[in-house]
């Protein structure tokens, strides 16, 4: 596609180019190139390795580390079934970071060089190749980073006590999002319940990119006021 008098050559490392789309980065973006090929990142290969994550990469990092925070709620005097209700919140409590990420950073407005390359590393390039099953799940440095302020949220609202085991709940949270999301992406479920997240989920992609921002549920897109109609309702009026 051309943009600005700049053409984004796929068969070249796309990150330092999607940012001379300026203006026009968003309507490329939300073209999707429907291929399990993903493409090149970066020249560098240490840099393309980083961006590149198994799915199986994300339990196996994070839910020991689950783990721990919740037994040091335990150490610090909370009792298990404390423990669980602050899993369960600390889920929940995930749940609505979940949509307001996605809402509001993942689906920014850019359209500078260096915002267009920042969102497309972020999740653009999710957008542009959908099935690509190395770059679906966020890789673990990453995560690693932006679990620094989350941390110190959970702390906020929190006592000393419950701050593991919330910020336990909403790491278990995290973990629960990225393994359905790749779920949804490529697989073929064959009952109703994961059936209906997977048409719910694949329409933001391909019908109605503004709306049905939830990915675990569609919660908060309820809440909102950002449930895409369906076809159905759409031919009816």
């Amino acid at each position: 596609m051309v943009a600005q008098g700049f053409a984004v050559d796929l068969d070249k490392p796309l990150v330092f180019q999607v940012g001379h789309l300026g203006e026009n980065y968003q309507d490329w973006v939300h073209q999707p190139i429907v291929s399990k090929e993903g493409p090149r990142f970066f020249e560098n290969d240490f840099w393309e390795f980083l961006t590149k994550t198994h799915w199986w990469a994300i339990p196996l990092i994070w839910l020991p580390v689950v783990c721990w925070f919740s037994l040091k709620s335990f150490w610090l005097g909370r009792t298990p079934p404390q423990i669980a209700i602050l899993l369960v919140s600390g889920i929940f409590l995930w749940t609505l970071m979940e949509y307001s990420l996605h809402r509001f950073l993942f689906h920014i407005k850019t359209k500078s060089y260096w915002g267009n390359t920042a969102h497309y590393l972020l999740h653009g390039c999710h957008h542009k190749h959908p099935m690509d099953g190395l770059r679906l799940v966020f890789p673990p440095a990453a995560t690693a980073i932006l679990l620094v302020p989350f941390w110190n949220l959970v702390k906020l609202i929190s006592t000393q006590t419950t701050c593991p085991a919330l910020f336990a709940g909403v790491l278990l949270g995290y973990v629960m999002y990225d393994v359905t999301h790749y779920y949804l992406h490529h697989s073929q479920p064959t009952s109703e319940i994961p059936r209906n997240l997977k048409r719910y989920h694949l329409n933001h992609h391909f019908r109605i990119q503004t709306k049905g921002f939830g990915i675990t549920s569609s919660l908060w897109d309820k809440v909102f006021e950002t449930l895409p109609q369906s076809k159905a309702s759409q031919k009816g009026l």
